[in-house]
């Protein structure tokens, strides 16, 4: 499936030009995981010194390799040493037991071997199908070949290969001056369909020469996730696999622990590849912003706010270009969230939609019909009984989503 999809026509023109990241590098090759005639598995070295945060799916099916990652990073030792992630896609190794455990640690014995590594420091990540064994065998195959051709500027490929239904390959950066010296930032993520994140959401690896001590890093990156990842939605599932790391290798000699400008940049980083997500969903052909304000808190805005981005029928009126405002009326009913049907406003982008629970006065459906069919849009709900506020990023619901997922397995 990955790499015969159309490009979305939300994705950007080309892979943006990331900045060389110090003391991490990057290979990538062709194991025949699950496909045929293209990279299936990256691996990323990174220099003795490094410091590795992560956050990880909540799902109670997780894999096995997030629950080797979680476990490994609750110890979060042996920064001297180094640390090397290994991604494979194709097969997710989730809901396969024992054997699941079995293939994690022999490919991280491999790795470990490969690199000089000790195993404690390995991390390792599988997307793809479902409840299939994980043919290790042909991944650790490669790993040699992969240690071998270790590049710090591979970061691209390295994107490429992670990808399952994507259709374009998503990577982001920023540079920040502390100190007046430049800290350099750049990530690359996968996913495009099972998209409601619960942590953080399908795989993404961020990487940074700044010097940052491991419980500033999760810290930082567990704050960031709950504005970033944990705001965006394609289809309202939650993959078993779903995985963000953070890695800082201390290159640029900068201390970053308490730099507001690198939180900032960081951030920046990670809200990019968030909407990369989106615009990358499964079908999508509109990338909408719900704007949730006046709810008795946050908590409640998100919840009011993921309601209407997860309702399949806003996601299909969105997709034909409708501007049915009662669905996001029975969106926001419906949330469980605090709401009073009289307080109510709704606006699609500027034009005012709904007032104090009835109908603007100005309204005009072809006006709002002609703003519909922009390829982004903001859908503005004021709850009028607090001050909670939450903006959530979604994607429109098209045959094409029903096109991808009813022979994902093919």
């Amino acid at each position: 499936m990955a790499g015969t999809l159309p490009r979305s026509p939300l994705a950007p023109a080309h892979f943006p030009e990331l900045p060389v990241i110090s003391g991490v590098r990057f290979a990538s090759t062709a194991a025949g995981v699950r496909y045929a005639g293209r990279d299936d598995v990256m691996l990323a070295l990174l220099a003795p010194g490094s410091t590795v945060a992560g956050v990880f799916t909540r799902s109670a099916t997780r894999s096995a390799p997030v629950l080797d990652c979680q476990e490994k990073l609750r110890h979060a030792g042996g920064a001297e040493a180094g640390a090397a992630i290994l991604v494979n896609s194709g097969n997710s190794n989730a809901f396969t037991g024992a054997r699941g455990e079995e293939s994690v640690q022999a490919i991280c014995a491999a790795t470990a071997l490969a690199t000089g590594l000790p195993v404690e420091r390995i991390f390792t990540a599988s997307t793809g199908v479902i409840g299939e064994r994980l043919p290790h065998d042909r991944i650790i195959a490669v790993i040699s070949d992969l240690a071998a051709t270790l590049d710090e500027g591979a970061i691209e490929p390295a994107a490429r290969a992670i990808m399952t239904t994507d259709t374009f390959a998503k990577g982001a950066a920023r540079t920040v001056e502390i100190d007046g010296r430049t800290v350099s930032i750049a990530g690359i993520a996968k996913g495009s369909g099972m998209i409601a994140p619960d942590m953080a959401t399908m795989l993404v690896y961020i990487f940074t020469d700044a010097r940052v001590g491991q419980q500033r890093l999760q810290a930082l990156l567990s704050d960031l996730n709950e504005r970033t990842f944990n705001c965006i939605t394609v289809d309202s599932d939650t993959s078993t696999s779903d995985s963000l790391m953070l890695c800082a290798t201390g290159a640029s000699g900068v201390d970053a622990d308490e730099s507001e400008p690198f939180a900032e940049a960081l951030h920046a980083v990670m809200l990019d590849l968030a909407h990369q997500v989106v615009r990358d969903g499964e079908g999508a052909s509109k990338f909408v912003e719900i704007r949730v304000s006046g709810a008795r808190n946050d908590a409640e805005a998100r919840v009011h706010g993921r309601s209407i981005a997860n309702s399949p029928l806003v996601k299909t009126a969105i997709a034909g270009e409708d501007p049915n405002w009662g669905r996001i009326v029975m969106a926001v009913g419906k949330s469980g969230a605090a709401a009073d049907r009289d307080r109510l406003g709704i606006r699609f982008g500027d034009i005012p939609v709904a007032e104090n629970g009835w109908v603007s006065p100005g309204y005009r459906e072809e006006t709002a019909a002609a703003y519909m069919k922009n390829q982004e849009l903001v859908i503005s709900v004021d709850l009028g009984i607090g001050d909670g506020q939450a903006v959530i990023w979604t994607c429109d619901l098209t045959h094409g989503y029903i096109d991808i997922n009813a022979d994902y397995r093919s």
